[in-house]
């Protein structure tokens, strides 16, 4: 269809926050002002538990009008795919952990009768348990984050750490865990994060943002029960590439060339003029994307699109994978996934945070992705087609994650204690450390609370789910299972 070129102009991706001036003394006169000051960042931290004790956090107040489990996956349904709303049900519908990973923004709606400190960070938004793994870096080297940003967005840093702590619940309890392992895995996680963030205020700016290594994880989080887990995953995710995807999903073609194969319904090929689309979004792509990767790219043409069905809670977004060949026929596949307003933003107002005029979705994912992983995907970037905005980025990257559900007892905690670590490096990339650790402390005050929370909000979950799956009972709500 077309291929990449290297003469095509490029745009370095421009990443929003304040320049850095270079001003004589700037550095001295820096040093000084912050010695005079009034407060330092740790003492403000320390100060905001007048305002907002760490002990509140235990709380959840619904608030008035909330919507029901029903119409929440309804409103949450538009836009989408009509025909593909269904698997989206039905995945939700299959048990309480699936339906807290469908159902972002009324947890966000929930979240708005929740304490907040005010502190701001940039959020992965749906950051539960399920939503951390392997990837690869430039270098095939495997690396472990956060690795989902579709809901993304500068918001209080409570939010993620509050739906990350009630997943590890979920989870465990789907796992067969008893309720004080549950428990205890949704503490252990606010306690990691609580920790991390203490270490990274003490360490210098640079040193912080590169902090824990991802060989110094398990010991940093005490979490040696889950090194087997751990082992097996990043067998299976460098086995999970493109070329591999490719050998499974396509077949040779009457050109010489490669073209996907149906696979319904979770892929599908799709029509020319359709496929044509994607690839003239692509060339826009490649003006997103760092400037010394397009010669890289301009190596490639590309041979087919298909539309490929996503996980749940993206299910019913325009999803396709694109195919493409170099010199040897050698492939690389990208995703081109529709970017959707975030989840979390129309109730971040509400606690006093601004939602910025966004001018392109897939841009708002791509740059939050980097701003809160160490280390991102050489090829993200960000297309329109049809009209409709696209994050871009490689497909079976080198990806692999730990299935929450399927730990066993003292796993749970293991990764909680993982997970929040990771978490609060993520958050600390755009908040300032000693901020967050000077409010969090060194007792476990708000470990207590978060897990109270993480209990409390787990229940409720498991009540919005019964209500749906009642609903595709009854026929209120129409639901494909297993897919």
């Amino acid at each position: 269809m077309d291929q990449f070129e290297a003469t095509v102009p490029v745009q370095r991706a421009v990443t929003d926050g304040p320049r850095i001036p270079v001003v004589p003394g700037f550095a001295r006169r820096a040093a000084v002002a912050e010695q005079s000051a009034p407060q330092s960042p740790r003492a403000s931290g320390k100060a905001l538990r007048d305002r907002v004790p760490r002990a509140s956090h235990d709380s959840l107040v619904l608030p008035v009008g909330r919507p029901d489990a029903v119409r929440a996956v309804k409103e949450s349904n538009r836009g989408r795919v009509p025909g593909l709303a269904p698997i989206r049900v039905g995945r939700m519908a299959a048990t309480p952990f699936a339906f807290l990973r469908g159902s972002a923004g009324l947890m966000a709606h929930d979240l708005m009768g929740t304490p907040v400190t005010g502190v701001g960070a940039q959020l992965c938004g749906d950051a539960h348990a399920a939503n951390f793994g392997l990837y690869g870096d430039a270098r095939g080297s495997l690396v472990i984050d956060l690795n989902d940003f579709d809901e993304t967005v500068f918001g209080p840093w409570e939010w993620d750490l509050k739906r990350l702590a009630t997943s590890l619940v979920l989870a465990g309890r789907e796992a067969g865990a008893d309720e004080d392992t549950c428990r205890q895995g949704a503490y252990d996680t606010v306690g990691a994060y609580r920790r991390t963030m203490r270490l990274l205020a003490r360490l210098p700016a640079l040193d912080a943002w590169n902090a824990i290594a991802d060989e110094e994880l398990v010991s940093h989080t005490d979490a040696r029960d889950l090194l087997g887990t751990l082992e097996r995953v990043s067998q299976k995710a460098r086995n999970n590439t493109s070329a591999r995807f490719a050998a499974k999903s396509t077949e040779e073609s009457e050109d010489g060339g490669r073209r996907f194969v149906d696979a319904p319904p979770v892929l599908r090929r799709v029509p020319d003029v359709e496929a044509a689309a994607v690839a003239a979004g692509l060339g826009d792509y490649v003006r997103t994307i760092s400037e010394d990767r397009v010669p890289l790219l301009a190596r490639y043409a590309i041979h087919d699109v298909a539309f490929r069905v996503v996980g749940t809670g993206s299910v019913g977004t325009r999803s396709y994978v694109v195919l493409l060949l170099d010199h040897r026929g050698e492939p690389l596949v990208l995703q081109v996934k529709e970017a959707r307003s975030s989840a979390l933003a129309p109730y971040l107002p509400t606690v006093g945070f601004d939602v910025p005029d966004v001018a392109h979705e897939g841009r708002r994912v791509v740059l939050g992705q980097k701003r809160m992983q160490v280390v991102s995907d050489i090829l993200l970037g960000w297309a329109t087609v049809g009209g409709r905005q696209f994050q871009v980025r490689q497909f079976r990257n080198r990806k692999g994650s730990v299935d929450p559900v399927a730990l066993t007892a003292d796993q749970v905690d293991d990764y909680g204690r993982m997970t929040g670590a990771l978490l609060a490096r993520a958050h600390a990339h755009s908040a300032d450390p000693r901020l967050i650790a000077g409010y969090c402390g060194k007792n476990d005050e708000l470990d207590e609370a978060m897990a109270d929370f993480a209990v409390t909000y787990a229940d409720r979950t498991e009540a919005d789910h019964a209500e749906l799956v009642r609903a595709v009972g009854s026929g209120r709500i129409a639901a494909e299972l297993g897919v």
